[in-house]
């Protein structure tokens, strides 16, 4: 890792400075001097070179109080402290004995055991035991052993002691034991080995110029730091690097840990470092009197204030660990944004701060920007905060007092910014302090106005376009959360006001036209009085003011055909295409809104200006079923302009095939319409013959399609008056209208005379005699074909074509009678031929069949005879098949199937159908070989 860069931040803030001489009363003649230190909770152990331990209070860590002091011998120094509240203990190791003492210090010190030439000891961590097991666990180094040591306290207050040996190493400078794994440190190394296996293992050797090796466990229970020289590496419980290693700026002789950060003392100066990435953070410096180290003490436990004690030989300085707020409050105070984002990333990353001091903080960097012109940065911020409400922003948009006041909380925050205010105030102080801020730079005085603003100042005017397209950024992702209703309304109404600020048409329209909570009598005069009308047109329909919304847009629309308006979509041309298409869009506008509406007066009030731009628009509203009650057809059929015959017949077809409208009116007024219309196309196509191919071949087709729509209604519809509609196209060329028209009157004959004699149309024609049923229809027709009468000539070919098709079931005399002596011989010889052999074999055949018809009733009488003329003999044994009772003289009956049953069952069956078997004879019916016709 490269150098650090210089530390600019106070992790640590300074609380009380002690002198434990004084406070404990000892005479300067014997000074004490203090060689280690430890905190527990709010108490504070100071062990001495002169063989003493003094206890102070930190409750109050500003002012400490003195609470005891024992000695524990003259000659035996203090060289660490270990506090063991499991068991209402201290540890001290003295001059290479293991001591106990009572946390009060109020009972003289014990030996533990016969120890002796104790090199190191270490309490375990990370172990998951009961917490509320009053035991704890000791790694202990005599000469070249590894010892286990377990303590239990007792009733009584006494404490069971077991010792056993872990493994033999000798040379041990430091241990440290986490979980089940004892690290120790030698002058050429480092090793782990199991506190239950005993199993050692090397983690890695060290160079001989090396410094003393110091091990420390780290909070979280399973990991430890390593020091190499000035390098803590950083390993789990296993011996393996983890994350990355801390890089000090000297040699520490004493390391500590309040997590995030790790402190390290040496060189008359402390360091603290932020444990998960190694930055330097912080330089405490301390003035050293006397020999021995510079000693920092934490409280291991993690139980009490995150307090840290520096300690010399004569002086003790508390310090307490300045909070995640408390740094980012002051990077704030600073407007050092930077830092204080840093800051807020990283406690977020080490979980230094709630979820909830998160969002305040992002909303307190998002004012102190917003109020530094920084509109993007503040909104982004806003943006990140999950507790900021919408209504805070409000103050920025509209002065108060206004409908939504009571909505703005009153929160000051840290008081770091002022109120919020209008945004053109907010953006003129911002100005003020900027050019301030130029004075001052140009006078040599720095200040903390960004620099950007100082080397390009930016003007009032884009200044305010950017606040507010900031701020309809933050209302925009405001929609998309569940929020109270006047919260709503607010956001919505807003950012229509800063759309119609910058001028937005589309969005306005787009946020208008689409589900809002937008309060139309905060907007209404304002979009009325700027002109954006179709904005207006838009609010109304979404909030169901439908009448409002249809009378705008009829203005617009007339307006834009008088060309008195200019479409602001177009960015102001107003030529004739342009206006037509602004025209046609105002018809839709209004028609999507009279399509859902079930107001009769109001559809039909505005159905007749939406024709006139649009008449297809004007057949979707009146057959639209968007509408929960549909339009009442008379009042439709009255309102809709005469001449506008498209939108009667639509809407006519749409009642009568969509709707099942069966009202003979209504069937009748389509036929006649529709008629009308052909009769109207066939004569303008007929005086327009000299236009050219194209448009006439345009015309007949739809000339063959209108005809096709009238042919097609006029066959399917039973209720329409065929004779009105005959005295509409009775003077036309529509013969087969005319003839469906006949048809559904039942003239069968002048039916047959359109067919054969107008249309020529002989196939159909027939269809029209077969439909009939009858052969006096083809006789009929037949008579039309050789005496067309009035000056036309005989139409023979159709006639033998009849003759050919069905005249074998013709009566040849009356066929006979029909033909025209002028019909040549060749046409009808052959046909007539064909008829009269066809009539003789008819005859023949029916001769045929009446004969063998007698044959057979004549066999099947024989055959009756026969079966009534069988006997059948019985004896003494017979029995009835039906109630298996004897026969004797009794009087029976015998079935088809040769069953006999008594006369009394039989009476009994009768009716039944089955015989005396229980055969039914009509289901299963009985059929013998003698009973065909054999003759």
């Amino acid at each position: 890792m490269g150098s650090q860069p210089p530390a600019s931040r106070a992790a640590l803030e300074p609380l009380a400075t002690l002198d434990p001489a004084a406070l404990a009363g000892v005479p300067a003649s014997s000074p004490l001097t203090v060689r280690a230190a430890a905190l527990s909770a709010h108490l504070l152990y100071l062990g001495t070179g002169g063989g003493k331990l003094l206890l102070f209070s930190l409750q109050d860590p500003s002012n400490p109080e003195f609470l005891r002091l024992l000695p524990i011998g003259a000659t035996i120094p203090v060289s660490a402290i270990l506090p063991l509240p499991s068991v209402a203990r201290l540890l001290v190791l003295a001059d290479g004995l293991l001591l106990l003492a009572d946390p009060l210090l109020t009972r003289p010190v014990r030996r533990l055991g016969s120890l002796r030439n104790v090199a190191a000891v270490a309490a375990r961590r990370g172990y998951s035991a009961d917490p509320a097991s009053p035991s704890c666990s000791i790694a202990v180094s005599v000469g070249k052993k590894l010892l286990r040591v377990d303590l239990t306290l007792q009733d009584g207050d006494e404490l069971d002691v077991q010792t056993r040996d872990i493994a033999a190493v000798e040379g041990v400078k430091a241990l440290a034991w986490v979980d089940d794994s004892i690290f120790v440190a030698t002058a050429t190394g480092y090793s782990l080995f199991s506190s239950t296996a005993g199993q050692g293992v090397g983690i890695f050797t060290l160079p001989e110029s090396s410094g003393r090796p110091r091990v420390r466990p780290l909070s979280g229970g399973d990991e430890a730091m390593l020091l190499v020289d000035n390098v803590g590496v950083v390993v789990d419980k296993f011996g393996q690097p983890v994350g990355s290693s801390l890089v000090f700026n000297t040699t520490p002789d004493c390391i500590a840990e309040v997590f995030p950060y790790v402190i390290v003392a040496g060189d008359s100066k402390v360091d603290v470092y932020r444990r998960r990435n190694g930055a330097h953070l912080q330089t405490v410096p301390v003035a050293r009197t006397g020999q021995g180290i510079l000693i920092v003490a934490s409280d291991d436990d993690g139980i009490g204030t995150e307090l840290v004690v520096i300690a010399t030989a004569y002086k003790v300085f508390c310090y307490r660990k300045v909070s995640a707020v408390e740094q980012i409050k002051a990077s704030l105070r600073r407007k050092n944004y930077k830092e204080a984002i840093s800051l807020l990333e990283e406690f977020e990353t080490d979980g230094e701060i709630s979820k909830d001091m998160i969002s305040f903080v992002h909303a307190q960097l998002g004012f102190l920007l917003f109020f530094d012109l920084r509109f993007e940065d503040a909104v982004n911020h806003f943006l990140l905060s999950e507790t900021m409400q919408p209504s805070e922003i409000f103050p920025f948009i509209m002065r108060d007092p206004n409908r939504w006041s009571d909505l703005v909380p009153r929160k000051r925050y840290w008081g770091l910014h002022p109120p919020p205010k209008p945004l053109e105030e907010v953006i003129d102080e911002g100005l003020v302090t900027v050019q301030q801020a130029l004075f001052l730079k140009k006078a040599g005085v720095d200040t903390v106005v960004d620099e950007d603003f100082l080397s390009n100042p930016p003007s009032r005017a884009d200044l305010l376009e950017l606040a507010i397209r900031n701020i309809i950024r933050y209302l925009c992702a405001l929609r998309a959360k569940n929020l109270s209703s006047l919260e709503m309304e607010g956001i919505d109404t807003f950012l229509m006001y800063l759309y119609r600020a910058l001028d937005l048409v589309d969005d306005m329209e787009k946020l208008a036209s689409s589900q809002n909570s937008c309060v139309v009598d905060e907007l209404e005069s304002l979009l009325d009085d700027s002109g954006h009308l179709r904005t207006l047109a838009f609010l109304y329909g979404s909030k169901g003011m439908c009448s409002k919304a249809l009378a705008i847009w009829r203005i617009l629309a007339r307006n834009y055909s008088a060309g008195l308006w200019k479409d602001q979509s177009e960015n102001g041309s107003c030529g004739t295409s342009v206006d037509k298409r602004s025209e046609e869009i105002a018809a839709i506008e209004a028609a999507k809104i009279l399509k859902t509406s079930s107001d009769e007066d109001l559809v039909l009030e505005h159905l007749g200006w939406v024709a006139d731009i649009d008449q297809e628009l004007a057949i979707a509203v009146l057959t639209s079923e968007m509408r929960e009650n549909q339009l009442s057809p008379e009042k439709v059929i009255a309102a809709v302009d005469t001449e506008k015959v498209v939108i009667h017949q639509r809407y006519l077809q749409w009642l009568i095939e969509d709707q099942g409208c069966d009202d003979p009116h209504y069937h009748t007024s389509y036929a006649l319409s529709l008629a009308k219309s052909a009769i109207e196309a066939v004569h303008m196509e007929s005086k327009y013959r000299a236009k050219g191919d194209r448009e006439i071949d345009s015309d007949a087709q739809f000339i063959y399609l209108l005809r096709e729509k009238l042919q097609l209604f006029l066959q399917a519809s039973d209720l329409y008056d065929p004779e009105d509609v005959l005295d509409v196209i009775a003077e036309s060329e529509l013969w087969l209208e005319k003839a469906i028209l006949y048809r559904k009157m039942g003239q069968e004959n002048i039916v047959l005379q359109i067919l054969a004699l107008k249309l020529e149309d002989s196939e159909a024609a027939e269809q029209y005699c077969a439909e009939i049923g009858r052969d006096d229809a083809y006789i009929q027709l037949l008579g039309l074909y050789l005496d067309p009468q009035n000056g036309k000539e005989p139409m023979f070919t159709a006639a033998v074509r009849l003759l050919h098709n069905h005249g074998e079931s013709l009566d040849p005399m009356q066929v006979l009678e029909r033909l025209s002596p002028d019909m040549p011989l060749q046409l009808a010889s052959d046909t007539i031929l064909r008829m009269l052999r066809a009539r003789v074999h008819h005859h023949r055949q029916g001769q045929i069949v009446h004969n063998l018809s007698r044959a057979t009733n004549l066999d099947a009488r024989l055959t009756r005879l026969e079966e009534r003329s069988r006997h059948v003999q019985l004896t003494d044994e017979s029995i009835c098949d039906s109630c298996r009772a004897r026969l004797g003289t009794k009087l029976f009956v015998m079935y088809p199937d040769d069953s006999v049953v008594c006369y009394r069952c039989y009476r009994n069956q009768q009716g039944d159908s089955s015989s005396g078997r229980g055969r039914s004879l009509r289901k299963d019916v009985l059929f013998k070989q003698s009973w065909l016709v054999s003759r």
